[in-house]
């Protein structure tokens, strides 16, 4: 269990907000799988202050996901106010901020990970956040821009002296990306720190690394990202093994195909016959990795434009794939 402010959840790992990912569809199978608590995909405070057609498209509608996180992203105080506004009024259980996103177009405007060089004007950011949130606010966070200016804890105690109610924290810096070792020295140092809890993420790959991440660390909870990528059954899996030691069986091939089905089908109702089925095709990459044929199926993957073609892969990897024993993890 995991207590946010006067928020509580029934799990201490949750499925952080993956950009061009973590969209409804995603995030309803993995609710489905295990998780209890989910964030929407990254949104710019600016675009939801100016009510961009296409990122209202992206903030949640469906009552059955919940309770959701929302993680803003943006540089300065006026949009962020008229986005926090809108959260406002849409009813959000968490209201995070990213200050960890390494892409080169977010940090070049000064936003992301740049903010963890200008501590200073952070600050700023999650004042007017905290003042104007009716829902408890989180920060996200690196261990620092590079190697030679890790100040996490820096920056943590900044967020708890302005009212953070949690914090991000990914154990590595930006210049690494998403590249070399986790520092779980770094998260061990801000826990240590800080008063309020501190999710922890980089490499929550497995349960066998979740574990690892919450003994060296002793972090309080964690964000999964790129585990949950074809694998939603890893929150099933990870309080398994956090409570037993023991790794349920992989779902079979019956189970996964059935379950790319109905992720087709909700990418389908979301966005419509071709584009749903243009959104699905990495997510079927994803689920099959370790097939023999995978090069082959994502060939026509990346070609299908229509639910048949699709549906007909699906049923094909069924039927042709029933030998083949992939490891969990």
């Amino acid at each position: 269990m995991l207590k946010i402010g006067d928020l509580i959840i029934n799990s201490k790992c949750m499925l952080a907000p993956m950009a061009g990912v973590a969209d409804t569809p995603f995030r309803l199978i993995s609710r489905e799988a295990g998780c209890v608590f989910a964030f929407s995909e990254m949104i710019s405070a600016k675009a939801l202050a100016y009510r961009s057609k296409n990122t209202l498209r992206m903030l949640p509608a469906n009552p059955v996901d919940r309770p959701i996180g929302l993680q803003l992203l943006g540089d300065d105080e006026a949009s962020l106010l008229k986005a926090v506004d809108i959260s406002n009024s849409l009813g959000f259980e968490l209201l995070d901020f990213n200050a960890a996103c390494p892409v080169g177009k977010v940090t070049a405007k000064g936003a992301g990970s740049a903010l963890l060089k200008e501590p200073s004007k952070l600050k700023q950011l999650l004042r007017v956040m905290v003042r104007g949130s009716n829902a408890p606010v989180t920060l996200k966070i690196r261990s620092g821009w590079d190697e030679n200016s890790v100040n996490a804890r820096d920056v943590a105690l900044l967020a708890q002296d302005e009212g953070v109610k949690a914090l991000f924290i990914h154990g590595r810096t930006r210049m690494q990306g998403y590249r070399g070792s986790v520092d779980y020295e770094v998260i061990k140092e801000v826990k240590q720190a800080l008063q309020i809890p501190v999710i922890a993420s980089g490499d929550c790959l497995s349960p066998q690394l979740v574990k690892k991440m919450f003994d060296e660390t002793g972090c309080d909870g964690v964000a999964v990202a790129r585990g949950a990528l074809g694998n939603p059954w890893i929150f099933r899996d990870i309080e398994e093994y956090l409570k037993g030691g023991v790794i349920p069986e992989r779902p079979s091939l019956d189970e996964t195909a059935d379950t790319m089905t109905r992720h087709l089908d909700l990418c389908i109702a979301e966005k419509g016959g071709k584009r749903g089925v243009m959104l699905f095709r990495k997510h079927l990459v994803w689920y099959i990795r370790g097939l023999a044929e995978i090069r082959r199926y994502k060939e026509r993957a990346f070609k299908a434009v229509a639910r048949q073609e699709m549906i007909g892969l699906i049923e094909e990897i069924r039927v042709s794939e029933k030998k083949i024993i992939i490891p969990p993890y």
